[in-house]
């Protein structure tokens, strides 16, 4: 536990909740990092292997994704350490569980993320009244199944190929995790004209250097099976996507996938993050040292955040949609054309961006 607050500095974290329920085997941990601008609003992940440091590093990328879309919101995040493909009843239990657990952390607003859905978030919402990322049949705006995470990160890649002189008509795109996050991405990079040349899962990657089906590949997950399943395409090992030549890479699945033992491996001109944190900071610095440019996670794949808030606002979908937009556009023309007068990484860019908001904000606060 001492050892997690080496990340503490005079922004946050707030709180942190380790949650233990032995009746329901719920193991969990929520992480509160700031709520200067607002209620805090975050994720909840489940898997297996999460940890207390990847909800405590969440958060905190919560709370400047947020305050960079300047939302009225801080950061938080959640994980529960549990097999998302347990059996529905099963997951239903836990998770109800946990929404009632976390009752009482008013300052926390629950949200969709990996191995968690809108399905989940409603039944956040029957126990303890608090989650985002709803049903649509409950009022809600529904994240996945709209794509509000990939339209954001398709956007900021359309905004950056100007900083880099890069045609996305035939621009080659591979994308690590093609889940909700990177299926939409290539559903709207596609309709820009891109080419999807290879795409990974946790059992392989399949690779096509004249393009694979966008479609095919998401009805296949959509079935439950495997990209590998795709009667096109080299079937490759789930770490072989960072080796394919490509001019967009899009991680979307887990943190730090890239890092200093495997970051020369890749062969790209740009790097959007659709999952968070998926490059450690020296893999980012070595990136840069190549010219190959990185679009930070918490400006690149905030369209799931913005939509959420637009959403806990009770806003139309449509207006969400549009807000995801033009949030993201603008934050990452602001970023880059910063990074680019003071020579510095976008992600300093950002965070100086979204690190004022967040102290301004504090400044109206007692506490």
């Amino acid at each position: 536990m001492d050892d997690l607050f080496r990340f503490a500095d005079e922004i946050g974290p707030l709180q942190l909740a380790h949650i233990y329920r032995p009746s329901t085997g719920l193991k969990a941990v929520v992480a509160i990092d700031n709520i200067a601008c607002g209620p805090a609003i975050g994720g909840v992940r489940m898997a297996p292997d999460v940890t207390a440091e990847e909800a405590f590093r969440l958060a905190r990328a919560m709370t400047l994704k947020n305050a960079a879309a300047g939302l009225p919101h801080g950061g938080g995040k959640s994980v529960i350490f549990a097999d998302p493909k347990m059996p529905l009843a099963e997951k239903e239990r836990l998770i109800r569980s946990f929404a009632s657990a976390i009752a009482d952390l008013v300052d926390y607003i629950p949200g969709p993320d990996m191995g968690t859905d809108e399905l989940a978030m409603g039944w956040i919402k029957d126990e303890n009244g608090r989650a985002a990322g709803l049903p649509r049949e409950i009022g809600g705006i529904p994240l996945d199944e709209i794509g509000a995470t990939g339209l954001g990160v398709a956007t900021a890649i359309e905004v950056a190929r100007g900083f880099i002189d890069l045609e996305l008509k035939g621009a080659k795109v591979a994308i690590q995790g093609f889940g909700s996050v990177g299926k939409h991405a290539a559903g709207f990079l596609g309709e820009k004209g891109a080419l999807l040349v290879a795409a990974s899962d946790s059992k392989g990657t399949i690779a096509d250097d004249s393009g694979l089906d966008v479609a095919a590949l998401i009805a296949l997950k959509a079935e439950g099976r495997p990209l590998s399943d795709h009667s096109r395409g080299r079937k490759l090992g789930p770490d072989a996507v960072i080796d394919i030549p490509c001019d967009i890479w899009i991680p979307a699945a887990r943190p730090d996938v890239i890092n200093e033992g495997n970051v020369g491996r890749l062969r790209t001109r740009l790097v959007a993050e659709g999952a968070n944190i998926p490059c450690t900071l020296k893999a980012e610095e070595a990136l840069a040292a190549r010219n190959i440019l990185v679009l930070p996670d918490f400006i690149a794949n905030a369209g799931g955040v913005i939509c959420a808030a637009m959403e806990w606002q009770c806003a139309t979908e449509s207006a969400a949609l549009a807000a995801v937009e033009e949030k993201i556009r603008v934050n990452t023309r602001a970023m880059l054309e910063a990074a680019r007068r003071s020579g510095i990484l976008p992600r300093a860019a950002a965070m100086a961006l979204a690190l004022e908001r967040v102290h301004n904000a504090m400044r109206t606060r007692r506490w």
